[in-house]
């Protein structure tokens, strides 16, 4: 017969097991509820869209920013070139449209580490700048490229055909939330993998981490070119579902809300980005009598949440929940002979 476990080892289990589990089931069903919600209304899918590209934005943001602690205000610039490659694609050429979805996150991938490479030696402030001096450049490039259509941008693409299989616009958004669903669990996953881990404690203690024969400047390159690829693909999901994009689709706006959003949902894992995306869309877009106010409701959302529960909805909703398991145990304790 088999020993039993310890208490202590047996609470240890179950909380790395709720921990590891919880957000995953928890996004799941959410974004089940959503689809159901949203039916075949056109203007909820427009905010489901809208929704899953904040969140998009935000997890690439997440990887360099909450995990490596590497701030990079190029993101409009990572998701309009996920949103060209589609555009190209579709009216220069004869290519499958889905091949546009493969080149922009390589391409803006390439791009984060050349810039990551340029800026090896900024921090703060100044790299904030020069990457947001980048953005604003290839804005202005885009602006100024009659390939890419001017200020007029690319428009009437043709429609997605994955191997024959031409899916509708609802069949789309139900894509749509399994793509937001299966980044979002693909980097909880790399969060707690040996490389995660290596990359938080590189956050925290870079010096350490180089002691241990790790070199930081490579890790801070592979968490920007992950950040960059996962953003681009927010751009793509946006330019195919909306069919058209400009120079000014992907403004600082959405940056610095992409910002905020895993502030808002909890940053202990990337599920808090994409629920912090479905409050900013509710707030900003959904709510016809906060529409004028909206971001300042985030804004001072945000300070709140600061204040009162610094890791986020998520974290504050695991603080009660253990709180709530630690008082239950104590009662059994209490009633036990």
């Amino acid at each position: 017969m088999n020993p039993p476990s310890s208490p202590s080892k047996a609470g240890f289990v179950s909380r790395r097991r709720i921990s590891g589990g919880s957000p995953t089931a928890f996004g799941v069903l959410v974004a089940i509820a959503i689809l159901i919600w949203v039916g075949t209304n056109g203007y909820r899918q427009t905010l489901v869209v809208t929704a899953a590209t904040y969140a998009l934005v935000a997890l690439g943001m997440y990887v360099p920013f909450v995990l490596a602690g590497s701030l990079s205000l190029a993101y409009g610039a990572y998701a309009s070139i996920g949103g060209y490659s589609v555009a190209l694609i579709s009216t220069k050429t004869g290519a499958p449209l889905w091949l546009g979805w493969l080149i922009g996150p390589v391409i803006a991938a390439f791009a984060a580490v050349i810039l990551g490479l340029a800026t090896r030696r900024l921090s703060g402030f100044y790299l904030v700048a020069v990457t947001l001096l980048f953005s604003e450049a290839f804005q202005n490039y885009m602006s100024n490229s009659s390939f890419a259509g001017g200020n007029a941008g690319l428009a009437r693409f043709r429609s997605l055909d994955v191997l024959g299989w031409f899916p509708t616009f609802n069949q789309l958004i139900i894509l749509t939330a399994v793509l937001v669903c299966l980044v979002a669990f693909l980097l909880s996953r790399l969060r707690r993998s040996p490389w995660g881990m290596v990359v938080r404690s590189m956050r925290e203690v870079p010096t350490a981490v180089e002691a241990c024969g790790t070199r930081v400047p490579t890790l801070t390159l592979v968490a920007l070119a992950v950040g960059a690829a996962v953003g681009a693909l927010g751009g793509a999901l946006f330019t195919q579902m909306v069919g058209s994009i400009q120079p000014d689709t992907f403004t600082l706006n959405l940056v610095f809300l992409a910002i905020f959003m895993p502030i808002i949902g909890g940053s202990g894992t990337p599920w808090g980005a994409v629920l912090g995306a479905l409050i900013v869309v509710e707030l900003t877009l959904n709510l016809p009598s906060l529409h004028t106010s909206g971001t300042l409701l985030v804004a001072l959302g945000v300070l709140v949440i600061m204040l009162i529960a610094p890791r986020g909805v998520l974290g504050y909703v695991e603080t009660a929940r253990r709180r709530a398991q630690h008082m239950i145990g104590r009662g059994q304790v209490g009633d036990a002979p």
